[in-house]
């Protein structure tokens, strides 16, 4: 059985090596000979080291814009997994396909919350399950107007972020 202690510390040895070192051999060591990788908004990543080795040296690390930032609001560690609830800023300034495909930069600032779900085997990262709101995301980019649709933009990060931020813009309830 691992340590769950050392699960937290590989998750942040393969983030540091994706978002700050930019080193591909170092991201894929912390993987199991045959990871799994899914960004669910886009189904972007990869089955199998040489999918995952072409998304990230294709897609993913060192191709970020660089003023990313990754912040840590929560992580819960259990059995062979550990899940981070983390808030991610960039500015829109490169293609991000596995993101936005097909977009064309827009300038625009980004910041919103992501769940990582990351499964162990023996110590190494089985697979990695992304999720963010891809409404958001377009909100934020300028490609989904929120008067159309119920969707909120970089609110979701404020809201995360600050607790006395107003809550249910959708809603009729009391004011606190």
């Amino acid at each position: 059985m691992t340590n769950t202690n050392d699960l937290g510390s590989v998750f942040d040895a393969h983030v540091k090596h994706e978002f700050v070192e930019h080193d591909l051999d170092a991201t894929m060591r912390t993987m199991t000979a045959q990871p799994d990788l899914l960004h669910l908004p886009t189904l972007a990543g990869g089955r199998g080291a040489d999918q995952v080795r072409g998304f990230y040296g294709t897609y993913f690390v060192g191709k970020w814009p660089a003023d990313t930032k990754v912040e840590q609001v929560s992580r819960t560690v259990g059995h062979e997994q550990v899940v981070d609830e983390l808030l991610v800023s960039f500015t829109h300034d490169i293609r991000l396909d596995f993101m936005l495909p097909g977009v064309p930069p827009t300038g625009k600032h980004v910041e919103m919350p992501v769940v990582v779900v990351m499964k162990f085997s023996g110590g190494k990262i089985a697979y990695e399950h992304i999720y963010w709101d891809q409404a958001s995301l377009l909100v934020q980019v300028g490609l989904l107007d929120p008067k159309l649709l119920p969707s909120i933009g970089v609110e979701q990060a404020k809201a995360l972020r600050d607790p006395s931020f107003p809550l249910n813009p959708f809603l009729k309830l009391p004011k606190p």
